[in-house]
């Protein structure tokens, strides 16, 4: 299974983008997903995450301004960005987690360049 992560590009301050992320093929068991960065130099860190049951956690940087969604059915999360900030900038991969397994599938990130 490969996870696809699309969406990502140029924007300038302010504006908006929507990341999506899709598996190959139907994954049994999904349980929570998320979405992460890493900006050049720094860790990679948690963006958002969405429980089975739609709970979601945000990072506090992006809190009202970013929201994830998920469609179960097509195997697919979604990341809406908005009023983007240059600090937004990184490269962003989404984490898909088996429920019971802990097994953890990554998509190979999709590039999100903010100018000022």
């Amino acid at each position: 299974v490969q996870l696809q992560a699309s969406g990502g590009g140029l924007v300038q301050a302010g504006g908006s983008l929507r990341l999506s992320c899709t598996a190959s093929r139907h994954i049994g068991g999904i349980g929570a997903l998320g979405w992460y960065r890493q900006a050049p130099g720094k860790q990679r860190e948690l963006v958002a995450s969405i429980t089975a049951g739609g709970s979601t956690i945000y990072n506090d940087s992006v809190k009202d301004r970013f929201t994830i969604s998920r469609n179960s059915a097509k195997n697919t999360l979604y990341l809406q960005m908005d009023s983007l900030k240059p600090e937004d900038t990184a490269v962003y991969y989404c984490k898909f987690t088996v429920a019971g397994s802990g097994y953890i599938y990554w998509g190979k990130g999709t590039l999100v360049t903010v100018s000022s």
